[in-house]
């Protein structure tokens, strides 16, 4: 769903399969490499992956979640929502399902945990709608709007 991907060039990373995801995940990379020799600061990273991911979403739809392994970076191409738990933590029910979840048996009062999703998890939470474009970047459990 992304019009003209493919003919993007690629220098260093290759797809293994043919979906324009593959394609525009190793641009993605490839344009980073092409910018840094070495690990970026944070600030330029943050920036980068979200311009990039604009970028591709000039093109189609593009929903992402990307991770570095200390962040978690999230683009709204179409459709994204989040939400944050954070002590007390209650229960919530699964929109799919008639079942509870506990969320004070699963966590510690210490903990932040946020979730980013297509559509809601559950029904009797607030779950925040990103608009279009948006770009999020989540990091120890706390969610910031890039811009």
């Amino acid at each position: 769903q992304l019009r003209g991907v493919k003919r993007r060039r690629l220098i260093y990373y290759r797809p293994i399969g043919s979906t324009y995801s593959e394609h525009a995940f190793c641009w993605l990379l490839d344009r980073m490499r092409a910018r840094w020799d070495d690990l970026p600061p944070a600030g330029e990273l943050d920036q980068a992956i979200a311009d990039l991911s604009r970028e591709l979403g000039e093109l189609g739809v593009f929903n992402a979640l990307i991770s570095d392994s200390r962040t978690l970076y999230a683009y709204c191409g179409k459709r994204l929502c989040h939400i944050t738990r954070r002590a007390p933590f209650g229960a919530a029910t699964l929109v799919d399902e008639d079942w509870r979840v506990n969320f004070a048996t699963e966590t510690t009062p210490n903990d932040v945990v946020s979730v980013v999703a297509t559509r809601p998890l559950t029904r009797d939470e607030n779950w925040t709608t990103v608009a279009p474009g948006s770009f999020l970047r989540l990091r120890g459990g706390e969610i910031r709007m890039l811009k």
